[in-house]
């Protein structure tokens, strides 16, 4: 599972442009105003050689009594309780205020370990500027400087150095991890009682019932599974109480640590935006995927031909994915998802040979070429695969820089049907051939001389 590392502070000490610098974004909003940041921002980390998530709180007032700034030190205190790795994010060029002492004295009660950042240091003495830091007492004071980035990607190796490597590739043998995600209430604690066949999670008609990610082990047709029953995601605005904020958290580590995600949708509401975004996440993180469109029992075949015509239009980015209409109350369904389950993991693992890849990459070239682009086509050479869970199939030639997403998408489509990779994300790399000779000067004797002058 990927460690998370959560962003405290006083608020204008620069935690959102940190965040943005370590996930390569610019999610949160950054501007020079005190408490721009009221409710976390999550994203995938993405500098620095390990995984892991990253959380951007509000500005940490504790001794806020009431109000927005109250709420806003409830939901840093939750996120501190979640965090595996806390940076506490200070100004350089302001000084220790009292605030941070405050702040310090709630953290060293933790135990959770925290590294502090000293911001806003760029073109100072770093000795200087963090020596008055060690008042704070959590260890040794680290200067970066978030807007330009000095120092930034030290400090997270050194807060994640307790954590292991990812491991590479996967094993078809080991236990296969099962995430039951989606919005709040619609079946995903009953769908994992009607597979178990006992009431293992509390299942309960009110939203939010499930607060944190549930394992549960067991055994299939001679296949050890783990079900992972998470907490239902909702859109921002609609999260309200503090504990079920930090839920989403527990939800996106739980998506980073499954093999396959069953994403739920219930046929009986609208399909939501918030569905697309859980969807959107799950493929970003590169799981394998089954979709399970849950309550289909009753419905009148009006009903049901809607339904379908508004998963396609709000929903067709999952075209790779199997969709199942089930009902977890009465237990329809459910083995066919099952199935597919095993069948997206099997894909998501596929072992592709380069001499087919590259029979494959020709074929589909040869019934339709690349655009051009001004008056040079790109080159598309051979193909190999770069890694699996997902497949990574890396495509080797030259002006590849120009091809454009609609041709992309044509050969993902054709290797997809070719090598039968339903159900899970398929990724395409383009690796531009250089010319060996494009620097070189001609040799000396090579070299046209000039002709004499005539009188």
């Amino acid at each position: 599972m990927k460690p998370s590392i959560v962003l405290v502070g006083r608020p204008n000490v620069g935690k959102s442009t940190l965040f943005n610098r370590l996930t390569k974004t610019r999610d949160a909003i950054v501007a020079d105003i005190p408490g721009l940041t009221r409710d976390r921002h999550y994203g995938h980390g993405k500098l620095g050689s390990k995984p892991y998530l990253v959380i951007d709180t509000g500005g940490f007032e504790p001794l806020a009594k009431d109000g927005i700034m109250h709420e806003m030190a409830r939901q840093t205190e939750q996120a501190i309780v979640e965090a595996d790795v806390i940076l506490f994010v200070v100004d350089g060029r302001t000084g220790i205020t009292a605030q941070d002492k405050e702040i310090a004295n709630k953290l060293r009660r933790t135990e959770r370990p925290v590294f502090v950042a000293v911001n806003k240091s760029e073109g100072m003495n770093r000795g200087v500027v963090i020596a008055d830091f060690h008042e704070l007492g959590l260890g040794e004071p680290i200067g970066i400087s978030a807007t330009h980035g000095e120092g930034v990607r030290g400090l997270v190796e050194l807060a994640l150095e307790p954590y292991p490597e990812p491991e590479e590739g996967a094993d078809e043998s080991e236990e296969l991890k099962v995430a039951i995600v989606g919005r709040p209430n619609v079946g995903k604690s009953t769908m994992i009682n009607a597979l178990l066949g006992e009431e293992r999670v509390i299942a309960f008609d009110q939203p939010g019932t499930t607060r944190d990610a549930i394992y549960v082990d067991f055994e299939r047709a001679g296949r050890k599974y783990t079900l992972i029953d998470t907490a239902g995601l909702r859109r921002k605005g609609k999260v309200f109480e503090t504990i079920e904020k930090f839920s989403v958290v527990k939800t996106l580590q739980s998506i980073e640590d499954a093999n396959v995600v069953v994403l739920v949708l219930d046929a009986r509401q609208d399909i939501s935006d918030q569905d697309a975004h859980i969807a959107g996440f799950v493929v970003e993180s590169g799981r394998a995927l089954v979709v399970a469109v849950n309550k289909w029992d009753g419905l009148d075949p009006y009903v049901r031909e809607r339904v379908k015509v508004d998963l396609e239009r709000k929903l067709k980015f999952l075209d790779f994915a199997k969709f199942h209409y089930v009902s977890a109350l009465k237990g329809q369904g459910l083995e066919q998802v099952f199935r597919s389950v095993d069948a997206a993991y099997k894909a998501a693992c596929a072992k592709l040979s380069t001499p087919q890849l590259t029979r494959t990459l020709i074929d589909a070239v040869a019934k339709q070429a690349p655009p051009r682009h001004g008056i040079f086509r790109p080159k598309l050479r051979y193909a190999h695969q770069g890694g699996q869970n997902p497949p990574l199939i890396v495509i080797h030639g030259n002006a590849l820089e120009n091809i454009p997403d609609s041709y992309r998408r044509y050969l993902e489509h054709v290797f997809r049907e070719v090598f039968k990779l339903q159900g899970t994300p398929l990724r395409i790399q383009f690796n531009v051939s250089q010319n060996p000779f494009a620097d070189r000067k001609p040799p000396e004797k090579n070299r046209r001389k000039p002709k004499p002058e005539r009188d």
